[in-house]
């Protein structure tokens, strides 16, 4: 008999990937981990029930939260990530040769482990990458005590609920802009603002408390349903969101750094959003 998962995240919508073979099914400290192949999609990795990743989209999703602001703020060498256990978002970040050094802060090692395991292709080395500091603990407690100061911070993080929780508290978010250089950046998974759109509206005042500037970006990732999903951006300089599409062409091309869903072009036009994302910023 063909065995399926479905998607829990909403009692009014399922979603449902065809599970082929699974690879991983156990709880680990924190949540509920399955890793399942897929004939679409290929590996997937799933938390208490929600999709995470995919082999099939994955790369849209981490190279939109990784260089559209290391690409806006020109000139990054210390990077925290807030989750991403996975590993993609550390690969994307460490195709940066001027990136000194990437803290990485995942609460649940179960995680980690298993995606070097069994999503190899995600993290494609970064673990083993000299400038990768993985810490395993909270992220909020990391963010609140740290003494060290990063000039962006990716907040890869799963949706409100459970671990993820706090991490979409104005608290967390105070912490964030402590921990941030001078004209540093926060960006964050937000959720699909078409099902989700007390994600975006939360966020936008909980971090108006601490930023200048506060906004969203949207990218398109087949697997999380419900249209685009909405990238959280913050920063107290305001041009580093309005450069054109020349600026960081200027910046991106002499990198070399092979995309499949990021281009210069893509990073302009990703700050112009719908009428009802828009609504949901009042």
């Amino acid at each position: 008999m063909t065995e399926w998962f479905t998607e829990t995240l909403h009692p009014w919508l399922a979603q449902r990937l065809r599970i082929d073979r699974v690879l991983f099914r156990d709880k680990t400290e924190h949540q509920d981990l399955i890793i399942f192949e897929n004939e679409r999609f290929g590996r997937v990795l799933t938390l208490d029930g929600v999709v995470q990743t995919t082999e099939g989209d994955e790369f849209v999703y981490h190279e939109m939260l990784t260089h559209v602001p290391l690409m806006a703020h020109g000139n990054v060498r210390r990077v925290l990530i807030i989750g991403g256990g996975d590993g993609g978002m550390a690969r994307e970040v460490l195709k940066h040769k001027a990136v000194e050094k990437l803290t990485m802060v995942e609460i649940d090692r179960g995680v980690v482990d298993m995606s070097r395991e069994h999503l190899p292709s995600l993290s494609a080395g970064a673990f083993d990458d000299p400038r990768l500091d993985l810490v395993i603990t909270d992220g909020a407690k990391f963010v609140a005590e740290t003494a060290e100061r990063f000039d962006v911070v990716i907040v890869d993080s799963t949706d409100p609920i459970g671990p993820g929780e706090v991490l979409f508290t104005a608290e967390f978010y105070a912490n964030c802009k402590r921990c941030l250089t001078e004209g540093g950046i926060v960006v964050t998974q937000n959720g699909v603002p078409a099902l989700q759109g007390s994600e975006v509206t939360n966020s936008y005042h909980r971090l108006g408390k601490s930023f200048a500037d506060v906004g969203f970006y949207m990218a398109a990732v087949p697997t999380y349903q419900g249209g685009f999903m909405a990238l959280g951006w913050a920063t107290d300089d305001a041009a580093k969101r309005r450069h054109d599409a020349t600026v960081i062409e200027t910046r991106f091309a002499p990198l070399g750094i092979a995309t499949r869903y990021y281009t210069p072009a893509i990073h302009q036009a990703c700050f112009a959003l719908p009428k009802f994302v828009l609504d949901l910023m009042k």
